[in-house]
């Protein structure tokens, strides 16, 4: 991207990438658009966002005449919840239920047999004090991918690509996900990203995770795997059924949200509320803190008490202050 983004573009592009309608979509893009540095080095990318927010318009256009293309798809809009999102993907009988089971209070449907999921279900998966979502969605098949998991798989923080390690058509059954996603512009990576050239074409951060490895050559059809597919994405391979790596599954998606953990307490009261953390994104202000509390407090903030590792107890901050985890903060609003 070009350089000297500043922190308003990138929270811009990453409320982009979330977008569940048209409209949002351009309404971010021109804030992108209003926000990137206006020089040499951004030209083209501000030509790109301009042709992009050009195609969003001319797709409201065609969709207010009855004539867009994604007339008539199922669509399932499930509400952002918790710390973050983390969207399980795979082939047919890959064990996404059974571990959205085991991670989480959802009771989806668990058979063994293809195709038993067919519509998403999330469900909060604990860590400590918080909660991150996880979304259950039907199989990925050459012939069959639902086109609203395209928007979940975008607008992630994560997702979790399983791999069936109890099958010999496990592997071939990963790699066509793969494959089917590598035609779009909703891809796996390992980084999350919007692509240089093309706004429209975005890269979600992905966990392999080859599940059943306690099942009878799994070992060997993992490593034949390793062999044929080599991936950068990070492993973890786990057994949902016997508990196996599942702790330390559920460490890495928590850390992989990017978020701090942020107590407040009132003026009047002497300790913090413990039970119900705000999770801010790494580098948020007391600002974004505030704004996430009651939107009439970005305009009404006055100053602020930090409880913290970065802080001697109790100094007083201003708006810009960078909440660091674990950070306990008092907000003080004129009235």
């Amino acid at each position: 991207m070009a350089a000297n983004l500043t922190p308003q573009y990138l929270k811009a592009e990453e409320n982009y990438r979330r977008a569940q309608s048209l409209d949002e979509e351009l309404k971010w893009l021109q804030i992108m658009f209003a926000e990137i540095p206006k020089h040499k080095a951004s030209e083209k990318m501000q030509m790109m966002l301009k042709t992009k927010m050009s195609d969003v318009r001319k797709e409201m256009e065609q969709s207010r005449q009855g004539g867009s293309k994604k007339g008539g798809a199922k669509s399932f809009k499930i509400p952002r919840q918790g710390a973050g999102t983390a969207i399980l993907i795979g082939g047919p009988n890959a064990g996404k239920s059974q571990f959205l089971s085991v991670m989480t209070k959802a009771k989806p449907e668990v058979a063994p047999y293809p195709f038993t999921t067919q519509a998403p279900m999330p469900g909060m998966m604990p860590w400590n004090d918080v909660y991150v979502q996880l979304i259950d969605t039907p199989p990925i098949t050459p012939d069959f991918l639902e086109p609203y998991l395209y928007g979940y798989i975008r607008g992630a923080e994560l997702i979790l690509l399983m791999l069936d390690l109890g099958d010999d058509d496990g592997i071939q059954q990963c790699v066509d996900v793969l494959e089917r996603l590598q035609t779009t512009k909703t891809r796996l990576a390992n980084v999350s990203s919007l692509d240089e050239d093309d706004v429209g074409l975005s890269f979600t951060k992905t966990f392999i995770v080859p599940n059943k490895i306690d099942l009878p050559d799994a070992t060997e059809r993992l490593e034949l795997f390793h062999e044929l597919y080599p991936l950068d994405f990070q492993e973890f391979v786990i057994s949902s059924t016997e508990m196996i790596g599942i702790e330390t599954l559920r460490n890495a998606i928590y850390e992989s949200m990017n978020v701090f953990r942020v107590y407040t307490k009132q003026p009047t009261q002497k300790e913090p509320d413990r039970d119900k953390p705000f999770t801010v994104k790494q580098g948020d202000t007391i600002l974004d803190l505030a704004e996430m509390i009651h939107k009439d407090y970005v305009q009404k903030f006055k100053s602020g008490r930090v409880w913290g590792s970065a802080v001697h107890d109790g100094t007083m901050v201003k708006g810009d202050y960078v909440i660091n985890e674990g950070d306990i903060i008092e907000i003080h609003v004129m009235p």
